[in-house]
């Protein structure tokens, strides 16, 4: 275990490898000719004076930023308090005022007549979903499609009688001539 350590220590620069140092006295040089002298190719950078350089004020972070060309090419930092997204941010929850609407009753013969639940539904209209006399499976299946549709476009999905549900918009309101126009056509019994 110890030997781990120690390798971990030598890969990260931690410690010396004693491995190497058997061979720290060896000459590598087996022709004897010195190798050529190495050239710098470009010009040292000027150092500026700063000891003869007048006295000035110290300058806090954002007054050096206000005064700091901003066309040089790169790239300008953003301040802390600044957002870094580009969108505005935007509330959390809108809230609208619920509007009433006339609800759509839909009897499906099949698992077909479903796709007419979704438009009307993401058109903003309630929908009420008649399943009797279907067979058990039919219904469970429209009941599973219904659900995760509601849930997909943030309505809700309520069961009003037997077999029969009401799914509605989240800015949309049933008003109560509607529900007393449903209770007359037997659909709506809560």
């Amino acid at each position: 275990m110890a030997s781990l350590w120690r390798r971990a220590m030598v890969y990260l620069g931690l410690q010396d490898d004693d491995e190497f140092d058997d061979y720290a006295d060896y000459d590598y040089d087996d022709d004897g000719e010195e190798p050529p002298p190495v050239r710098e190719t470009r010009e040292p950078a000027p150092v500026r004076e700063l000891q003869n350089a007048p006295p000035g004020p110290v300058r806090s972070q954002a007054e050096f930023r206000e005064q700091a060309p901003l066309d040089t090419g790169l790239v300008r930092p953003v301040p802390r308090d600044d957002t870094p997204s580009m969108t505005p941010p935007r509330p959390a929850v809108v809230r609208t005022q619920p509007t009433a609407a006339r609800v759509h009753v839909v009897e499906p013969q099949g698992f077909n007549d479903a796709q007419e639940v979704g438009d009307r539904l993401k058109a903003g209209q309630p929908v009420m979903l008649n399943l009797r006399g279907l067979s058990r499976e039919l219904q469970r299946r429209l009941i599973d499609f219904s659900s995760g549709l509601a849930y997909a476009v943030g309505a809700t999905m309520q069961k009003v009688d037997d077999h029969v549900f009401l799914l509605t918009p989240n800015n949309v309101d049933v008003s109560q001539e509607e529900k007393e126009r449903l209770r007359a056509k037997g659909l709506y019994r809560i």
